[in-house]
């Protein structure tokens, strides 16, 4: 399913009739392999659990009843009439996304929860109000259409783009206060919450703030819709990604040779009289995603869609929920049960294997193929130790989940000179970890989930152009955790789609 361009002229009856509404995505024609039906890999029979069926019945869910739990990582606003205010004034806007888009997208997770795509989900650590343009929206999408490349060919199965894109500013924290020089003042939580400079002032939580976020994500959906289907992602551009500064570099050469041979392909294709103006060829599919952290904001976001009666939150396509707020019995899961977007759940070393079950059994009942898609951050070794047993528990309850690695937030620590910093090296090992492991269970590695930008940052150490400790402070633009730039994100791209060469030369898959 593709993008629509942002030109294509809009009728306000498409708009307002409730039994056709507007969906701004182009539903491309699907491959034969997804109409294959979905079954979990070794599953048990889920009518079999004796665990299932002495659950309690849950409450109904409501779109507030997040209010009566106990609700952690979210701000203290000092003027509750002017956060309520803020609040209706967002649900007087129009959605950001549409259920339609989040099916579409639940179906695709479904697939590679099966071994038959593959998930690529990136962006910022955060998104900033002061970073925010065209350029910087538009490289860090050609980074993504080039791993997608990179990966596509490897593993020769469809790549499912997803960005931490157009609504990720919220942080959680791990201390609520931040002291400097003997000064004590809330933590920045996100430019959707407060400011990062370190004075009462900005470290307030407002919640016009929200208004400005939300203005911010639906400018960069609309650039992302128009570049997914405006010619910017046309296969026949492939040659012409590459970011200026990765020209000469190793990863730059090893793009531009796979490049060349795709375009060697599509002249081939050509020359055999099919046809290169097909959708499929001229326009992509990609979806955006953010944590699930500032519930009112969420919840104002949040709507019925008239097709299927469903509560779907509008402001992205997929949500997830973070290490620090998935308690069975919080404000952020009792959410999350209630809305029909694909949902993701961060887990790491700490996760106890039943609690996981448990997890699923609460935000996903129906078992659903695609709703849930657990992202691994563990560290490298933790990872080795730990994954088997979740795969094992989530297996024998017979439920269905996509497994992604998220290689960054296992491996964070602090430079010499003081900054954050991640390792490219220890990112790598974590993800060769996920496919080991994948291996020997006999299950799919399903994805991989990164902090990464298109911009010639200096903030992760290591790579093939060697990032050093010295070099960090060169170029370290981010407002919270280090990402992976251009180069740096095309060397783990490559290496992942070495591993899904090798996976798919097993098994004798080849694309359909």
């Amino acid at each position: 399913m593709a993008f629509a361009p942002t030109t294509s002229p809009i009728s306000s009856k498409s708009l307002l009739n409730p039994s056709k509404p507007f969906n701004p995505l182009h539903r491309r024609p699907s491959l034969p392999a997804f109409r294959k039906p979905i079954s979990a890999v070794h599953a048990a029979d889920p009518s079999k659990s004796s665990k299932s069926a002495a659950r309690a019945i849950p409450s109904p869910w409501r779109i507030d009843g997040w209010k009566e739990k106990k609700a952690l990582q979210l701000p203290e606003y000092p003027d509750a009439a002017e956060l309520e205010s803020v609040v209706k004034t967002l649900e007087s806007f129009p959605p950001i996304v549409f259920a339609g888009e989040a099916r579409s997208l639940e179906e695709r997770l479904a697939q590679a929860a099966v071994g038959r795509a593959f998930l690529l989900q990136g962006g910022d650590c955060a998104e900033s109000f002061k970073e925010f343009n065209a350029n910087n929206i538009r490289d860090t999408f050609r980074v993504l259409l080039q791993m997608s490349i990179v990966l596509t060919f490897g593993g020769q199965m469809p790549v499912v783009k997803v960005g931490r894109m157009a609504g990720q500013f919220a942080k959680p924290r791990s201390d609520p206060f931040e002291e400097k020089d003997g000064v004590k003042l809330p933590s920045y939580r996100g430019d959707n919450v407060n400011g990062d400079a370190f004075d009462e002032k900005s470290r307030v939580p407002d919640p016009h703030r929200m208004i400005r976020a939300y203005t911010q994500s639906a400018a960069t959906l609309n650039l992302l819709r128009a570049f997914a289907t405006g010619g910017y992602a046309a296969m026949q551009r492939v040659t012409h990604w590459n970011l200026d500064f990765t020209d000469h570099s190793e990863q730059g050469d090893r793009y531009r040779e796979l490049a060349h041979r795709v375009d060697e392909a599509l002249g081939f294709m050509a020359a055999a009289g099919l046809t290169l103006d097909h959708p499929i060829m001229t326009t992509t599919d990609f979806w955006t995603s953010h944590e699930c952290l500032l519930l009112p904001y969420e919840q104002a976001l949040t709507r019925e869609d008239s097709t299927s009666g469903l509560y779907y939150d509008c402001s992205a396509h997929m949500i997830w929920v973070g290490e620090r707020t998935r308690q069975l019995d919080g404000a952020h899961v009792e959410f999350l049960r209630g809305v029909a977007n694909p949902l993701g759940i961060k887990v790491s070393d700490k996760m106890d294997p039943d609690e996981l079950v448990r997890l699923i059994e609460i935000i996903n009942p129906k078992n659903k193929p695609g709703r849930i898609t657990i992202i691994v951050r563990m560290g490298a070794e933790n990872l080795r130790v730990k994954l088997p047993h979740l795969i094992r528990a989530v297996r024998r309850a017979g439920q269905i989940v996509t497994w992604v690695s998220d290689p960054m937030h296992g491996n964070t620590m602090k430079a010499p000179c003081g900054l954050k910093t991640r390792s490219f090296d220890a990112i790598r090992n974590e993800v060769r970890a996920f496919f080991d492991v994948h291996d020997q269970e006999g299950s799919y590695p399903g994805g991989v989930h990164l902090e990464m930008t298109g911009q010639n940052v200096t903030e992760c150490v290591g790579g093939s152009k060697t990032i050093t400790y010295n070099d960090l402070s060169s170029r370290y633009h981010t407002h919270c955790d280090p990402r992976l730039n251009a180069s740096q994100s095309l060397e783990l791209a490559f290496n992942i789609a070495e591993r899904l060469r090798k996976r798919r030369l097993r098994s004798g898959n080849s694309l359909a």
